[in-house]
């Protein structure tokens, strides 16, 4: 008798976890994503700011299970899924079989409508991007430099930020402390400290998630190292020439997006109900109703709270719930009672603010400031995956602490000042 068929659609935090708790389970694992890596997404903007190196926040999905014999790994893109042959089908052509499916797919930039903002715009979901916004900051500087009007001077060092969650706080922080305190040495014509760091916010205040005294605390610090906090406006327009907050045009070369995501097109793949977001909506146990072969996690399911909430998407969440739907599985196949309803256990909200301030919300305890800033630090060196990872982002981290220079600064991708397209 063939064993039970396992297929893991995404590489994630979400996916690596269900994995991982299915060790030991009498099954054939097929775990597929569209790149070879997993990517430690909450030092993502780290990369974009020139902090760390690629190799240090990603691991080669194949080397992280060399050693289990029951997990296959495919690197491809899926196209959609057929519930009633259980099929999952790829962009390669083939078709893997499952018993059961788990839906780790994550989520990518939602732009409210205005998909054209995109190419000017770009936000931060990936290596790519990361790389791409590295790229753009500093050929900004690059302009800068050769820039001949005071016009085009100040529209290449000018940076807008849209969103104030944890991302664009952070990405704030670290461009104004680039600017600042990293690169004044380095040019001859330029005073990078005249550069002006935008974060733009429709809501009422920054870290929205967080609580008031909090936000207040990350407006203060961000004014402190430079940055301009605007709230209450909306972006009603982006172009290469600038962005629109309201009705005020600001030129400026250089905006990120870390205003809002849309979830995977996983939801339709299984014609399941879905929120505004594109989340697939799931029972208790995080399986689609209909279907119960089928499970969504992560940023890609909407998990409801016992206040009626829907689960962060954060990646703490995402492990929780594939260790948890891993031991649904686990149970089913060795005809146990299954596991309690899922209950998501908040561990806390932290955000850093440059590289000596951060914000920490552990619920009765808050902290803010340079313990938090540590917290913060060992909290994500402890998350990584390896040794080697631990011990190269905290010697990166320590080093800029001591020196105040960032090691990876290096325009990759299209290196011209012309084609940045």
């Amino acid at each position: 008798m063939s064993k039970h068929r396992i297929v893991v659609v995404g590489g994630g935090f979400g996916g690596l976890q269900t994995v991982h708790g299915l060790d030991g389970v009498s099954a054939d694992i097929t775990l597929i994503d569209r790149r070879n890596h997993h990517l430690f997404q909450p030092l993502l903007y780290q990369v974009a700011t020139t902090v760390l190196a690629t190799s240090e926040i990603a691991w080669p999905i194949r080397r992280l299970y060399r050693d289990r014999r029951d997990v296959t790994t495919m690197l491809d893109e899926v196209l959609g899924v057929d519930t009633e042959a259980k099929i999952v089908k790829l962009a390669s052509g083939h078709q893997i079989p499952y018993d059961t499916l788990v839906l780790a797919t994550g989520a990518r930039h939602a732009y409210f409508g205005r998909d054209e903002w995109e190419k000017v715009a770009p936000g931060l979901k990936t290596l790519e991007d990361a790389t791409t916004l590295r790229r753009r900051i500093l050929l900004a500087f690059e302009r800068a430099e050769m820039a001949e009007k005071t016009a085009e001077l100040d529209a290449d060092l000018t940076f807008a930020i849209i969103g104030a969650g944890p991302t664009g706080v952070e990405m704030a922080g670290m461009i104004a402390e680039l600017a600042n305190k990293v690169l004044p040495r380095e040019f001859r014509k330029i005073d990078t400290t005249r550069t002006r760091v935008m974060l733009i916010e429709a809501g009422p205040r920054v870290l929205p998630a967080f609580t008031e005294d909090l936000s207040a605390y990350a407006k203060g610090a961000l004014e402190k190292l430079g940055v301009e906090v605007h709230v209450g406006k909306p972006v009603t327009a982006i172009t290469e020439e600038g962005v629109t907050v309201g009705e005020t045009f600001i030129p400026c070369k250089t905006v990120i997006w870390a205003a809002g995501v849309q979830a995977s097109p996983a939801a339709r793949w299984i014609g399941s109900e879905a929120d505004r977001a594109g989340r697939a909506i799931v029972g208790p146990d995080l399986s689609v109703e209909k279907d119960p072969s089928i499970f969504v996690i992560g940023d890609t399911a909407f998990v409801k709270q016992d206040d009626g909430k829907p689960v962060p998407g954060i990646a703490p969440a995402a492990k929780q719930q594939g260790s948890y739907v891993a031991k649904v599985i686990k149970a089913r196949l060795e005809n146990k009672p299954a596991p309690a309803p899922f209950h998501y256990k908040h561990q806390g909200s932290l955000a850093t603010i440059g590289k000596r301030a951060a914000v920490i919300d552990f619920g009765k305890i808050k902290l803010t400031g340079g313990i938090a800033w540590w917290i913060w630090g060992l909290a994500h060196i402890y998350f990584l995956i390896g040794t080697r990872s631990r011990f190269a982002v905290a010697w990166s981290w320590l080093w800029i602490y001591l020196s105040g220079q960032h090691s990876a600064r290096l325009i990759t991708q299209k290196e011209t000042l012309k084609d940045e397209s």
